[in-house]
């Protein structure tokens, strides 16, 4: 079998860099509001708790129900058409946002936000600019780069809230999608050319497997239980900081050293997850820590420092689901599907962040901040429980390679063949893309028998 060099070429680093650049300052500019608005929402008229949660969330029910339609558009007119117009939506929203002086205005604007839904062209655009073999790096790197912007804009977003009120963080935001628009176009690569990708983008055939499949359903579940756990929560968490004694303009420092703990405690149960095959058991310890300190919240004892320990616990738990949901998504996705159960996770976090706002918005308005908490952890306990049933994800990872040219013709043989091979535990062939995408087990794989399958016919 011929190789080919897994070394990212200079236009697959721009293309790499750029999106992932581009994908992290949209996901910076809506993150940003989430630890500052409740704060100053008392400088828009009619301001009430409810409407301060729907400000907050309703940026995921435009992406929601926009992302896939974005998606299937740039198939047809091209990826950075769709990109450049998605960010210019994304910027006449954060300029709406930033002029309104009503709780009204800044919901039109968020939802606007929500309205430049590029992240499927962004994650398509990736996929036509990489080599196969480099794409699950690069992939990689762009969900690297989302958990990047989300501690940077807990950080940021209270220090420039501070400095500039609740508008300038909209105004920011403005700014670094102008900046966007100057890197699609003058850093990222043209495309040379523009596919159906299955590994990333929607398959409408596959959508009706997908969705029925319980083990891909209950991950859709999670982080849709996620994010509506973490966007309820912050209409309370910068209230609970105040009434801490920590000052609004020291709220990132806060947020700094709770995340920065976060993340270090994670990294040891990611490698437990990942390398000890125990991804079951770090998600429900994961989900049973989100509840603990959700009800812990709730009660007396999230007084003085007992707030940092619980917030602490939280983003921990918060964090390791970020990182280890994909990944379990990845295995238990079929061969050539995971861009379509991709497609339905995202668009279900999207819709969490929506209901999330809404009903912490709600349960702060009715029944005070506690609430909010509590209804949380509930939320969290039959999440739990949902979770407990699901079968542990097999060690199988996702394999893309591509036919040479006489194996077309023989597709149900090639497909018979690679199912023999050991470790191989799925396969679809799709000779119109010139590809074969496989779900192996690494550990027993035979590398030589697949090589010996894939190579072209010596003359």
């Amino acid at each position: 079998m011929r190789k080919v060099s897994a070394l990212l070429l200079a236009a697959e680093r721009r293309a790499i860099s750029g999106l992932a650049g581009l994908y992290a300052s949209r996901m910076l500019g809506l993150f940003m509001v989430l630890p500052v608005l409740a704060l100053y929402a008392d400088t828009l008229a009619g301001a009430t708790p409810l409407l301060v949660g729907v400000a907050l969330g309703i940026y995921g029910l435009t992406q929601a129900s926009l992302q896939i339609p974005f998606g299937l558009l740039s198939d047809r007119i091209g990826r950075k058409r769709v990109i450049a117009m998605g960010l210019v939506i994304f910027a006449v929203g954060s300029v709406i946002a930033a002029m309104a002086d009503t709780i009204v205005g800044v919901i039109a604007g968020r939802a606007l936000q929500g309205g430049g839904a590029v992240a499927a062209a962004i994650m398509a655009l990736l996929a036509d600019q990489t080599r196969e073999q480099v794409r699950t790096a690069a992939m990689a790197t762009i969900g690297l780069s989302i958990g990047v912007s989300f501690a940077i804009a807990m950080v940021l977003g209270p220090w420039l809230a501070a400095w500039a009120g609740l508008s300038g963080v909209f105004w920011f935001t403005a700014l670094l999608t102008l900046v966007g628009l100057v890197v699609l176009w003058r850093w990222v690569p043209p495309a040379p050319r523009r596919l159906r990708h299955r590994d990333v983008g929607l398959d409408r055939k596959q959508f009706k497997s997908v969705m029925t499949r319980p083990d891909l359903w209950r991950l859709d579940l999670s982080i849709f239980a996620l994010h509506l756990v973490l966007m309820a929560i912050f209409v309370a968490i910068p209230f609970r900081l105040l009434n801490a004694g920590v000052a609004a303009e020291y709220h990132g420092l806060a947020y700094l050293g709770i995340m920065a703990l976060s993340f270090v405690a994670m990294v040891p149960l990611v490698i437990v997850a990942e390398k000890r095959q125990r991804m079951k058991l770090m998600c429900l310890l994961a989900i049973g820590a989100i509840a603990l300190s959700l009800a812990s919240l709730g009660m007396p004892l999230s007084q003085g420092r007992w707030l940092f320990v619980w917030l602490f616990v939280f983003f921990t738990g918060f964090n390791l689901l970020e990182a280890t949901l994909p990944s379990m998504l990845s295995k238990l996705a079929p061969a050539g599907a995971k861009g379509t159960a991709m497609g339905v996770y995202s668009t279900s976090q999207f819709l969490g962040a929506f209901l999330g706002g809404t009903l912490g918005g709600l349960l702060a308005n009715v029944w005070g901040l506690n609430a909010v908490f509590i209804g949380c952890a509930l939320l969290a306990l039959g999440w739990w429980t949902a979770m407990w049933r699901m079968p542990s994800p097999p060690p199988l990872s996702s394999e893309v390679m591509a036919l040479h040219e006489t194996q077309p013709d023989a597709m149900n043989l090639l497909m018979e063949h690679l199912a023999d091979v050991v470790g191989v535990e799925d396969v679809m062939v799709v000779p119109e893309e010139r590809l074969v995408y496989l779900k192996v087990n690494r550990d027993a794989l035979d590398q030589a028998a697949l090589s010996r399958l894939m190579s072209p016919p010596r003359t």
